[in-house]
């Protein structure tokens, strides 16, 4: 891949594409969560349109994530803009979602339709805030914190599990949605909080030499 020290720094559209990029997951990420909260069980249908509609949103969104980066590493057209607003978008998509998701809206009477509960969503949503503050305070005295190998699986199991979770709901029988929605649930609670270890352990090498 070419190397941002080698390229020269991109200039007009390209400088701003990959940022357009991002406030194009957040305008997405809006209408997801529209059509997420207009959704309930009371709608639900053999191959619900609503559902297959987010589903297919959130694909595109998690896509243009994929597609800034690389964009903006490849045209070197990093901006502070986009280092503070790029993670910012993921996490409202994927946070946001699994926050509806739990909610009273998948609920039927009393069953979580997605998998998720409110617990599960605690846990994630902690993880992901002291990721933050780790990898803030690590940056702030000049270590390099970028994303490791746990945070890239944690993301691309979050990415896979919620359209997922969308696509059971509209396509399979209620039984067999639940299990399904019950394993991604799981295991995309237990993969997230295991991967603040690698960042628990070197935040606590550090604090030992600093």
């Amino acid at each position: 891949m070419t190397n941002a020290t080698t390229t020269p720094r991109a200039v007009g559209w390209r400088l701003h594409t990959p940022n357009a990029l991002v406030w194009l997951r957040l305008g997405l990420a809006g209408v997801f969560f529209a059509l997420l909260s207009r959704w309930s069980p009371d709608h639900q249908a053999d191959a619900d349109p609503m559902l297959l509609a987010a589903a297919g949103l959130f694909v595109v969104a998690a896509l243009t994530d994929a597609a800034d980066g690389y964009l903006a590493r490849k045209w070197n057209a990093i901006t502070r803009f986009g280092r503070v607003m790029d993670p910012f978008a993921d996490k409202i998509l994927v946070l946001g979602a699994l926050v509806l998701l739990a909610g009273p809206g998948f609920n039927d009477a009393g069953t979580p339709l997605a998998g998720f509960t409110g617990w599960m969503v605690v846990v994630i949503i902690a993880r992901e805030l002291l990721v933050t503050s780790l990898r803030g305070r690590a940056e702030g005295s000049g270590i390099d914190a970028s994303a490791n190998w746990s945070g890239k699986i944690k993301m691309i199991l979050q990415s896979v599990a919620v359209p997922g979770v969308l696509l059971s709901i509209a396509l399979l029988d209620q039984p067999m949605s639940q299990r399904v929605n019950t394993g991604l649930a799981w295991a995309t609670t237990i993969v997230t909080a295991l991967s603040a270890c690698p960042y628990i352990t070197r935040a606590i090498a550090q604090g030992k030499t600093a």
